[in-house]
């Protein structure tokens, strides 16, 4: 099969992403392999690609935005039928044993293993994944407008469940990558008012046209207090900013994997009852949700499409901010 492969970490802009040929998979036990038509591109792929995550598998194939059809099924397999289309997100496993599991947090399981970070993802021809983490796709989406909803999607759902905002309220998203253009899609059909901070123009056009009552900057100040917040940027500086703008009794939601220092900030913006949490990886139901969600609603994705073979030239717009809406590799076999 065809696969871009990360041997060790590197700056995007040095190309880090090989291109190789590697023998195909094939599914184990309760697995599935695809027939890969479309992966998404994520920020999570980019830190990995440049090491501000360790990396447990080298060398690994990233990707975890999967769409494809079922071509081969293991042994034992039987949820799926050969030729069905499925996704796959960032959630590959877990223990199903241990407290968090046993709890219903399984996105919090210590054994969880990643899709493109513990085993190889979707910037190749094919992947393998167990069966009960794959899900079905709405038929009306085109693969490339279904890769994004896998974990720009899930995620952007869980961080808004879990920054308690509720229909009518006022939120603030900071960072309008392909996450926040997803969110703001939920947010709006939960009737919520919309500010967005986001420096570059493309970005501020299309929160704009999805329904952002106001838009700026995050150093500038909007014309009153906001109910919650969620940020997307990997920027810990943001975050008093973020405080700082939240009403008394508010909650700021964290929706990135990777976040540098955040900076000393006085404890009166975090005082009256404010509320900061970080949003870690999702669940299978968050998955189910945010699908069925995505039909009624329904989303639409804002996609550029890039040849497989341009993944490193893809990331590097993407680390540049140079993609409106999300970014997704059309493979081919």
């Amino acid at each position: 099969m065809r696969a871009m492969l990360l041997r060790a970490p590197a700056p995007v802009e040095t190309d880090p992403l090989e291109a190789a040929f590697l023998p195909e998979p094939t599914p184990g036990a309760g697995q599935v392999r695809l027939e890969v038509s479309a992966c998404g591109l994520c920020h999570t792929d980019l830190h990995e690609v440049e090491g501000d995550l360790p990396l447990p598998k080298r060398p690994v194939i990233p990707g975890h935005q999967i769409v494809g059809r079922v071509d081969a099924l293991g042994e034992g397999a039987r949820r799926f039928r050969l030729g069905e289309r499925l996704g796959v997100p960032w959630l590959h496993s877990t223990c199903g044993a241990c407290p968090a599991c046993r709890r219903g947090e399984e996105n919090l399981c210590d054994h969880a293993r990643f899709t493109g970070y513990d085993v190889d993802g979707g910037y190749a021809t094919h992947a393998v994944v167990p069966e009960a983490f794959a899900c079905r796709l709405p038929e009306a989406l085109p693969d490339a407008a279904a890769a994004p909803l896998l974990c720009a999607g899930i995620i952007g759902y869980r961080a808004l469940r879990l920054s308690d905002v509720k229909p009518g309220e006022r939120l603030g998203l900071f960072g309008f990558g392909a996450s926040a253009h997803i969110a703001i899609q939920i947010s709006r059909f939960w009737q919520c008012e919309v500010w967005v901070f986001t420096r570059t123009p493309e970005h501020r056009a299309l929160a704009t046209a999805l329904g952002a009552s106001w838009v700026g900057g995050a150093e500038e100040e909007p014309p009153g207090q906001l109910d919650r917040a969620i940020s997307f940027a990997p920027a810990g500086s943001l975050i008093p900013r973020a405080l700082a703008k939240l009403r008394k009794g508010g909650t700021l939601a964290l929706a990135g994997i990777h976040l540098d220092r955040i900076p000393e900030m006085p404890y009166s913006l975090l005082y009256g009852e404010r509320t900061l949490r970080s949003v870690t990886a999702s669940t299978r139901r968050d998955a189910e949700e945010l699908l069925a969600l995505a039909e009624r609603i329904p989303i639409k994705t804002e996609v550029e499409v890039f040849p497989l073979a341009d993944a490193n030239a893809a990331l590097q717009r993407l680390k540049a901010s140079r993609i409106s809406g999300a970014g997704v590799l059309q493979v081919e076999g």
